[in-house]
């Protein structure tokens, strides 16, 4: 055991003396140009401004609180200040603390203000108050959402029920009252197929339609007829409101249509009137000759009544001449019945133009009194009805009146200033005893 010992601690010893020997045979001038290692590496310090902790998205309840500290990597905060540039109503943030902090009332979405389901960027920086470039600009994003589903509701701007006439246009828009979810589409509905309208796709959009004079057929049994109107509004989810709006449509009034029929029946009355004036011009030239040759027999006769009768008492004396007297008074009285034979009374001819000029006067009355007010007059159908009946009637009663129409040997201006002479009013002037 001794001599092991021994032994170990003699190699021990060699070993020491060999180590040093070698140091002492190194060259110091070759240690001086070895490079020097360092013994530790170099610690890298992060020196940019970073906030840790944000979160880039956030999703708040109705009537919950948002809370959210925001931190960054610097020890002394103090000397940073927090600022918002485009926050949503409500929103705030401690300048000093980077508290972000958030109470999202139901108040600000039913007034408007916010809405749900609408995803709102905010940006958001830190600065340090005393070294203008450290500093960091960024955004997050914040969604408000809402268990509760209130549905939109459609508010045309009419009542229910409206009344018009064919004719007239139905204009009107179509509101929306804003629940949880925005209206998106609508749909136009009718009970009866209807043309000409603009229909209504969204919101504020303005219904029109013109309806046509021929919206009510002529063989239709009902007076009025009803057109009901469906507005259909549907969100992003389907959900849906109906808007019922009722148009009663009377028969109405096809102005330039009805005026041009007034003008038609108005004209040919005119025409027809023109003819009779003609007519009557031409009866009572007639009767104005007979009546001429009437006058010349009357005058003859009367001469030979009147030289009979101075025969009878100039004569003095004899068979002859007393005779003669006595006949000559009876050729004056034969003579009546000889007139009666060449120019007889034309009695019927009187009366003939007696009622032309009565149904020339009357026409001319109904005409002036059925006028029309303006282009609009609301008793046009009324008027031109009258005028229709009279003309009708007026033919009727002089069916067998040969009417005189473009004849060479009569002027119209002529008939026209004879028919309204005075005299000729006066001899047709009614008379009583």
């Amino acid at each position: 055991m001794k001599r092991t010992l021994l032994v170990a601690l003699l190699v021990a010893f060699v070993s020491l003396s060999f180590g040093q020997a070698r140091v002492t045979q190194t060259n110091p001038a070759k240690l001086d140009t070895l490079p020097s290692r360092p013994l530790l590496d170099t610690i890298r310090v992060d020196t940019s401004l970073r906030i840790m902790n944000l979160n880039p998205f956030f999703t708040i309840h109705a009537d919950s609180i948002l809370s959210y500290e925001l931190r960054i990597n610097r020890q002394n905060t103090e000397s940073y200040y927090w600022f918002l540039k485009n926050a949503p109503v409500g929103l705030q943030l401690d300048k000093n603390s980077g508290l972000l902090y958030f109470k999202a009332d139901k108040s600000f979405f039913k007034s408007g203000k916010l809405k749900y389901d609408v995803p709102y960027n905010v940006n958001l920086g830190v600065q340090n108050l005393y070294k203008p470039s450290d500093h960091v600009d960024t955004s997050l994003t914040i969604l408000f959402y809402n268990t509760e589903i209130n549905p939109s509701r459609l508010k045309p701007t009419v009542t229910e029920t409206m009344f018009v006439e064919e004719g007239d246009s139905v204009q009107f828009k179509v509101q929306c009252e804003m629940g949880t979810f925005p209206v998106e589409q609508i749909t136009v509905n009718s009970n009866m197929p209807i043309s000409q309208f603009r229909p209504v796709r969204k919101c504020d959009d303005e219904f029109s339609w013109t309806i046509p004079f021929d919206f009510i057929k002529e063989n239709d049994t009902a007076k009025q007829k009803l057109v009901v109107l469906e507005f259909i509004g549907s969100d992003k989810f389907m959900n849906k409101d109906t808007a019922f709006v009722r148009v009663m449509v009377k028969p109405g009034i096809n102005y330039p249509q009805r005026n041009d029929e007034h003008a038609r029946v108005s004209k040919e009355m005119v025409k027809y009137i023109e003819n009779l004036k003609l007519t009557f011009y031409a009866v009572s030239k007639t009767i104005k000759n007979t009546k001429s040759t009437r006058t010349a027999f009357d005058i003859t006769s009367s001469t030979t009544a009147l030289a009979g009768t101075v025969l009878v008492t100039t004569a003095e004396s004899g068979t002859t001449a007393q005779n003669f007297g006595k006949i000559l008074p009876s050729v004056g009285l034969t003579l009546v019945p000889v007139k009666e034979a060449v120019a007889p009374n034309k009695v019927q001819e009187q009366n003939t133009a007696s009622q032309i000029r009565t149904v020339t006067k009357r026409l001319e009355y109904m005409l002036s009194e059925n006028g029309l007010i303006n282009a609009r007059d609301p008793d046009v159908m009324v008027k031109t009805r009258k005028l229709r009946e009279e003309l009708k009637q007026a033919q009727v009663q002089l069916v067998d009146l040969p009417m005189v129409d473009m004849d060479l040997k009569y002027d119209q201006q002529e008939a026209e200033e004879y028919f309204n002479s005075p005299n000729v009013n006066k001899k047709y002037k009614l008379k009583i005893n």
